[in-house]
């Protein structure tokens, strides 16, 4: 006889044989209609007969078949007024806060520094600067700003003159709140600190400036007010961890 363990086993492997027999269709189906269509995942969404296809960090939805493509569309929960569409796409834009390069940052910090946050900004930005006024109203904060010049003009240079120069969370406020032009400062001074930059926001999908890492690894992208920023930073689900230069 069977004990309740070994049930227990083969009921939950008959349950998931229809869902690998869906993803095994949709993913055919995918194949020979749209090969040219790199499909990374493929999984049931809680609406009967609707399927997420996840491409890289985007989303799409099928049916059980693989016939039919949903794009542009957004999964709502009425029951619950949540969007599905909106949660999964923040899920898979998460960051692994701790392990970002801070070394690479310019850094400053508000009183105890308790609460963390990375921004990732170019010197010409304009939305960067009004943020970065905003953010001198934070309590307890420490800010690790990574410089990414994707503006054009003069932004690499700007970027280079702040990392490169001996106060450079100085020169970084400097220029952003007073309009101070940062020093000039010789190509390649800055160790490939920008380069990596670029790097890494190429990596983790940040597409324009400001944009905003919070601890839980949660994202804003985009400016917003020290009032919204307060909420969010009082309504992380992670404890704050000691601040770090």
């Amino acid at each position: 006889m069977l004990n309740r363990a070994t049930l227990s086993a083969l009921l939950l492997a008959a349950l998931s044989l229809p869902a690998a027999a869906n993803e095994g269709v949709i993913r055919k189906a995918f194949t020979e209609r749209l090969p040219s269509v790199k499909i990374d995942e493929v999984r049931a969404t809680p609406m009967p007969g609707l399927w997420e296809l996840r491409m890289g960090n985007e989303i799409r939805y099928t049916d059980a078949t693989g016939s039919f493509l949903i794009e542009g569309g957004e999964l709502l929960d009425l029951k619950s007024r949540k969007n599905l569409t909106e949660e999964r796409v923040a899920q898979l834009n998460r960051v692994d806060f701790a392990s970002l390069p801070f070394k690479d940052a310019v850094v400053w910090k508000n009183g105890s520094g308790k609460r963390r946050i990375a921004v990732f900004a170019d010197p010409n930005c304009g939305y960067c600067k009004r943020f970065e006024k905003g953010l001198q109203e934070m309590k307890d904060v420490t800010v690790y700003t990574f410089l990414i010049p994707i503006l054009g003009g003069d932004s690499p240079e700007k970027s280079r003159g702040i990392v490169c120069a001996k106060d450079n969370a100085g020169a970084w406020l400097n220029w952003m709140l007073k309009g101070e032009a940062p020093p000039k400062s010789p190509v390649g001074c800055d160790d490939g600190v920008l380069e990596r930059n670029l790097a890494l926001s190429r990596k983790i999908h940040v597409n324009g400036t400001p944009a905003i890492v919070f601890e839980d690894g949660s994202r804003i992208p985009g400016a917003v007010g020290p009032v919204e920023l307060e909420k969010r930073l009082q309504g992380l689900t992670v404890a704050p961890a000691a601040a770090k230069s």
